[in-house]
């Protein structure tokens, strides 16, 4: 998402699960008055909802700037047949610690939605 995709998106409903963890952070002044004006320009959105649509727009952002460190290793071909070779930069590695935290999150979640039963 980006962010000047946002304004869009602000009249529908937020889909996406949330996580069991609650994340906290105290803003610059000038910042919380900008996110308040917000709150007030979009009546049918909480603050943390927009934080929440703030901060997935800069990490969206912040992810396709990873910049792209060509590997030794050929991981496929184009369809001209050149060859086409690992990153070994940030992103990968940033794709790859996401998938970790976002299985150990969702396991949370069903925890504390099945009551912290064992099945």
């Amino acid at each position: 998402m980006k962010i000047r995709e946002l304004l869009d998106g602000w009249q529908a409903e937020a889909s996406d699960p949330l996580t069991a963890e609650k994340y906290c952070a105290r803003l610059p002044i000038y910042d919380a008055a900008r996110l308040e004006a917000l709150a007030e320009m979009f009546p049918g959105r909480t603050t943390g909802q927009l934080l929440s649509d703030l901060l997935t727009a800069a990490l969206d952002e912040l992810e396709g700037g990873f910049p792209y460190r060509r590997g030794d290793r050929v991981v496929e071909r184009d369809e001209q047949g050149d060859p086409i070779f690992e990153d070994i930069g940030l992103g990968p590695r940033f794709h790859e610690l996401t998938r970790n935290h976002a299985a150990r999150l969702k396991a949370g979640l069903r925890e504390k939605n099945s009551g912290g039963q064992q099945g």
